[in-house]
């Protein structure tokens, strides 16, 4: 199954994931890409920062995006070129994070869709926007 193709995407067009922060998630990630910094995985040591306890990984956060491009808009097939981010909140367990991308401009000559990308919190806080450049699936040739 291929996600929505160039002319199948509209500017404005929209999709969202949200998924709750555990422990366990930020353990695994730290794992998985081997970024050990204390300030998400030893509570003592962060306890002693300005976040007062562990926070996530900002690429883990930024991963939603990915989520809601490589699954949901434009779907599966879409190969992700660019991104761009800004982190605004930080994001720790518990929280639960929905990431958004929004279709902004659309090439149809480079197969480019440019998205708005967004994550906020369960209180509404902004936590992380940016835009990203992704090509879109190509219909299958018949």
């Amino acid at each position: 199954m291929l996600g929505l193709t160039m002319a199948e995407l509209t500017v404005g067009q929209s999709a969202q994931f949200a998924k709750t922060v555990s422990e366990t998630d930020i353990y695994l990630f730290a794992g998985i890409t081997g970024d050990m910094n204390p300030a998400h995985v030893n509570e003592q040591y962060a306890g002693q920062t300005f976040f007062k306890t562990r926070i996530a990984h900002g690429m883990l956060t930024a991963g939603f995006i990915s989520t809601v491009i490589g699954c949901h808009l434009p779907g599966p097939g879409t190969v992700y070129l660019s991104q761009n981010l800004k982190f605004l909140v930080p994001v720790r367990i518990g929280d639960t994070i929905t990431a958004k991308a929004e279709v902004m401009d659309l090439d149809e000559k480079k197969n480019r869709a440019t998205l708005a990308t967004e994550c906020w919190n369960q209180n509404g806080e902004k936590v992380l926007t940016g835009m990203a450049v992704v090509s879109p699936p190509r219909a299958p040739k018949s």
